[in-house]
C-alpha cells in the first residue's frame, strides 16, 4: 500500500475578501476529488484572503499509479490561471515505511 500526498501554497490574484477567496478555492477542491477521486480539503491560510494552502491525499496499490495521480493532480492545480502556485510539497509513503 502506498500513500501519497501534496500541499499546494497558493497565492490568489484580485481577492479582496474570504467570499472571494472561497469562490475560487472550492471550485478546485471539488475538481481534484471529482476528477481524481482524491481526499483534498483548504488546510491552511484560511485567514488571509489572498493565500489558500490546499492538501490531498491518495492511497493506491500500485506506486506508478499514485505518482501519475499525484502528477496530474499537480498538473490541474499549476494550469489553473486565477492562482499562482507559489510551492508544491509531494510526500510518499509505504506501509514498510
Amino acid at each position: 500500500m502506498y500513500v501519497g500526498t501534496l500541499s499546494f501554497d497558493l497565492l490568489l490574484g484580485d481577492v479582496h475578501s474570504l467570499k472571494e477567496k472561497r469562490s475560487l478555492v472550492r471550485p478546485i477542491v471539488a475538481e481534484l476529488q471529482r476528477k481524481y477521486a482524491v481526499s483534498a480539503a483548504e488546510t491552511g491560510n484560511q485567514d488571509l484572503h489572498r493565500r489558500a494552502e490546499i492538501g490531498l491525499a491518495v492511497v493506491s496499490g500500485d506506486h506508478r499509479h499514485l505518482t501519475d495521480v499525484l502528477d496530474r493532480c499537480e498538473r490541474l492545480v499549476a494550469g489553473r490561471p486565477e492562482v499562482e502556485l507559489l510551492s508544491v510539497r509531494r510526500r510518499l509513503h509505504s506501509d514498510e515505511d
